[in-house]
């Protein structure tokens, strides 16, 4: 039996007007693939669970919304594959600024639907290989960078050697310059909330 959290319409109603129809459609959508789904909070924004696992969530920022799928990495589309794969966007269909940018919903529902197989089937993502934590420079364009946030800033330097050299090699490892500066504006992002690289595989508090 579908679950929804109150929470949800708190986090909507805060949202930004243009963030509003996008957040609520989105939420629609997923309720409409998957009947017995599980609404709930983490990292305080909106997550869809289904079979005890997470399956989809939703966030608003300032300027944009986005929308990804926990096992995007497993998923058929090529695009949704790729972009779980370099994590170059909050969430797997890029920066959504209005309805318009949402793929169709015949797609959105195909999507949902296939997560929900993968859940059915108890399929996991692979954890990523645990990183060695000798530190590592930061380079000073993403230095610079950090220091613009004050609150990504002071998150960096109170992270554990791990986590800034996880970072730190992301984003130094990126071929080209604008694969780079989209790495650094989602590490920032992350990073502002308190969150390491890799925080999708770590222990999830409820």
């Amino acid at each position: 039996m579908a679950t929804k959290d109150k929470r949800i319409d708190a986090y909507i109603a805060k949202s930004a007007p243009f963030a509003k129809p996008i957040l609520t459609h989105i939420r629609a959508l997923v309720h409409k693939a998957c009947p017995d789904v599980e609404e709930t909070i983490k990292w305080s924004f909106p997550h869809f669970d289904y079979k005890g696992e997470m399956m989809c969530a939703m966030s608003a920022f300032k300027q944009h919304c986005a929308f990804g799928f926990w096992k995007a990495s497993l998923m058929k589309d090529p695009e949704l594959v790729e972009r779980a794969k370099s994590e170059v966007a909050m969430g797997h269909l890029g920066k959504i600024t209005s309805l318009k940018d949402l793929p169709s919903d015949k797609k959105m529902l195909g999507y949902i639907k296939e997560a929900m197989k993968l859940n059915d089937e108890g399929i996991k993502v692979a954890k990523p290989k645990p990183v060695k934590t000798k530190a590592v420079p930061v380079p000073k364009y993403f230095l610079d960078a950090l220091e613009r946030n004050e609150r990504a800033f002071t998150n960096f330097e109170n992270f554990p050697p791990s986590h800034r050299k996880e970072y730190v090699l992301w984003i130094t490892e990126a071929k080209q310059e604008a694969t780079r500066d989209k790495r650094m504006e989602q590490a920032i992002e992350w990073i502002s909330q308190g969150k390491g690289r890799n925080w999708k595989y770590e222990t999830r508090k409820k």
